[in-house]
Formats: structure tokens, C-alpha cells, sequence
């Protein structure tokens, strides 16, 4: 077993409960975290055998780009595309931060976890 570590993807999107977050968007940053079996790739030294971290990443790209009002339903709809669209996962976690979130006060970002 072994993990992929994606750490400090960076967008900037359109999520938020506000319509104003909606429209002026914001910074958002998302680590995601994969436990895989990596036995097969480390011998044979061929992506094919390996879990694919670029797609990782674009699959992640792909639901930023989505708007949504919940950092949690972000979340979620990202562990199902991981799960959905490539194989040999046995667990997946991701971090979701919205930067400098309107909260009323200085915030340096408010994050939610989810594994699967």
C-alpha cells in the first residue's frame, strides 16, 4: 500500500451560500490524499499499472469548475468522480479550503475533510 499526496491544488471559483460568493468568486485550495496498492507500479516502472494522478487532478479541476453553495457538497462530488472514474482506490480523503472566507472577521480560510 502507499498513499498519492496532491496537496495545494489552487482555483479560483464561484462556490459560496452568498450570491455575491457566486459572482465575484474566490480562492480555493484542495489536497487530496489516495491509498492504493502501488506493488505492480513499483516493478514495472509503467503508468499504466500505476493510479494516474494527473487524471486525479483533472477529475478535481472538472468539480471546482461546478458551481456549488456547500464546501461539502464540493467535497463529495469529488470523491465520487475519484471513485467513479478510476480503479484500485482503498480509501480516498480530500480537503476542501475556501480562502479568506466572508465570515465577518480576518480568516485565513475555512477547510472541510471528507474520506471515503
Amino acid at each position: 500500500m502507499g498513499l498519492i499526496q496532491i496537496e495545494g491544488m489552487e482555483f479560483y471559483s464561484f462556490h459560496g451560500h452568498y450570491k455575491e460568493e457566486q459572482i465575484v468568486g474566490n480562492r480555493f485550495l484542495v489536497d487530496l490524499t489516495i491509498e492504493t496498492d502501488m506493488s505492480k507500479p513499483k516493478e514495472s516502472d509503467n503508468l499504466k499499472d500505476a493510479l494516474n494522478y494527473q487524471r486525479a487532478y483533472e477529475l478535481v479541476k472538472m468539480q471546482m469548475e461546478q458551481k456549488s453553495h456547500l464546501l461539502e457538497h464540493i467535497a463529495g462530488r469529488i470523491l465520487d468522480a475519484i471513485y467513479s472514474e478510476m480503479d484500485g482506490i482503498k480509501q480516498a480523503t480530500v480537503k476542501v479550503s475556501k480562502m479568506n472566507p466572508p465570515m465577518g472577521g480576518k480568516i485565513n480560510s475555512v477547510s472541510i475533510v471528507m474520506s471515503r
